[in-house]
């Protein structure tokens, strides 16, 4: 019961932000990745108590089903960010009657707003390469990745996460 009040209380606070997006399919992604990702908690939860012998299942399709909505969740945040980036792109093709200072200052955010676009689709490809890897053989590359190639796939994705996480990255708007 606890691991769907707290799905209802992720979707309910979701629902602030819902309404600030503007465009419909970046809402859909946000709010599926969101359901992937509360998902995962359980599934990973009861897993490792399976492989911890503190309840008495198979964790092998616990293990399969965590990993595949990790998957869903970062495929969902690739299409987001492509998408967001295909929408950044538009805005600065048409600068809507905007002074050149104005269009200036918005396309300096924009610019920035695509790198930070660029550094989650990075992040995430690295983590589905990952996450790919851990599902069963068979499953396109999964297992056939060598021990150092996914600590170097984890280790990008954290060094982005940390840089984007730092806000050292981002620009500050001219006020001149």
């Amino acid at each position: 019961m606890a691991a769907l009040s707290g799905l209802v209380s992720a979707l309910e606070s979701y629902r602030g932000r819902d309404r600030l997006e503007e465009d419909a399919i970046i809402r859909w992604l946000s709010v599926v990745s969101n359901l992937a990702d509360q998902l995962y908690y359980p599934c990973e939860h009861v897993a490792w108590a399976a492989d911890a012998k503190i309840i008495h299942i198979n964790s092998t399709r616990w293990w399969i089903l965590s990993t595949a909505l990790w998957g869903l969740s970062l495929l969902l945040g690739i299409g987001r960010s492509l998408k967001i980036m295909l929408n950044l792109r538009r805005k600065l093709r048409n600068p809507e009657g905007k002074s050149s200072k104005s269009f200036r200052r918005e396309k300096k955010m924009i610019e920035t707003q695509v790198k930070s676009e660029i550094l989650s689709l990075l992040s995430n490809l690295a983590d589905l390469a990952n996450a790919i890897h851990w599902l069963p053989p068979g499953f396109l590359w999964a297992g056939q990745f060598p021990p150092w190639l996914v600590g170097l796939m984890g280790t990008v994705s954290s060094l982005i996460s940390v840089y984007q996480a730092s806000g050292s990255h981002s620009e500050k708007p001219d006020d001149s």
